[in-house]
């Protein structure tokens, strides 16, 4: 009985800094008190980085929500403790092509939700097969689930595939993109995010593709700096950062936008 008066005393100041929401300063965090779904438990957090960036200006940490992305490498993810240290959302790799499941994508999908984090299944395109086949394998291997949050196109080049190096001409990649986007999108009744990099949007053409969301990879430069005025929703910072709960490197990603943002974002987006 001694310990319950400090305990009020520390309860009192966690709650007092639940309120502090978006005005937190920079590098700062600020932790609720409940683990529902969708909650930010850890707001502003600054993770680690095995190969990290000198960043001038703009830096990820000056967002409040932040997130991961991950796949079979990443094998078996403590998601409970990812969350309590600030991750607030996950993209999960599902599908490729139109014949591969990630192998880790049924334990991600189960874990996350069991977490109480908001996540969504991505697929990666493959030059090699029809825009509609990898939409059917897409569409027949990840559920159809009110509270995830919307599906994701992974389109970038992968010069390492061994078995498909082709490069369409940019306006059969738009074409085959907007196909894969508009059969998935009326199947899960949610407009898909877009996921690229630097050299595959330019490549492309993709400022002018417009309609949809867009998650932005740029590791050494703010999305500002890397993509012009393009809009984007989400942005992937770094592909070696230390997240607890995860072994190994980590991809993050922050959110654009402020907590109260975010929880309008979830809303529209994730029932």
């Amino acid at each position: 009985m001694r310990r319950v008066a400090p305990l009020i005393l520390l309860a009192a100041a966690l709650a007092a800094c639940t309120t502090m929401d978006d005005l937190a300063p920079v590098g700062s965090s600020t932790k609720t008190t409940t683990a529902s779904y969708g909650e930010v438990m850890v707001a502003y957090p600054r993770f680690g980085d095995n190969d990290p960036h000198q960043w001038s200006a703009r830096a990820p940490w000056q967002h409040p929500v932040h997130g991961t992305d991950v796949s079979k490498y990443q094998r078996s993810v403590d998601w409970r403790q990812a969350k309590a240290s600030g991750i607030s959302f996950a993209f999960i790799k599902a599908t490729e092509g139109g014949d591969r499941v990630d192998d880790y994508f049924a334990e991600h999908w189960r874990e996350t939700k069991a977490a109480g984090i908001p996540r969504s299944a991505y697929h990666f395109y493959y030059f090699c097969r029809t825009a509609k086949e990898q939409a059917a394998w897409f569409i027949r291997n990840v559920p159809r689930e009110r509270d995830a949050l919307p599906p994701v196109l992974d389109m970038e080049w992968n010069p390492q595939s061994p078995s498909c190096k082709l490069r369409p001409p940019a306006a059969t990649v738009r074409s085959e993109m907007r196909t894969f986007l508009e059969i998935v999108e009326k199947h899960y009744g949610k407009k898909p995010i877009i996921y690229t990099s630097i050299d595959f949007f330019d490549d492309n053409g993709l400022s002018g593709f417009h309609g949809y969301p867009y998650w932005l990879r740029s590791v050494a430069g703010h999305p500002g700096e890397r993509y012009g005025s393009h809009p984007f929703t989400f942005w992937q910072y770094t592909g070696t950062g230390v997240v607890p709960g995860i072994r190994g490197d980590a991809d993050i990603n922050v959110f654009n936008g402020s907590k109260a943002a975010w929880k309008k974002w979830l809303k529209e987006n994730a029932g």
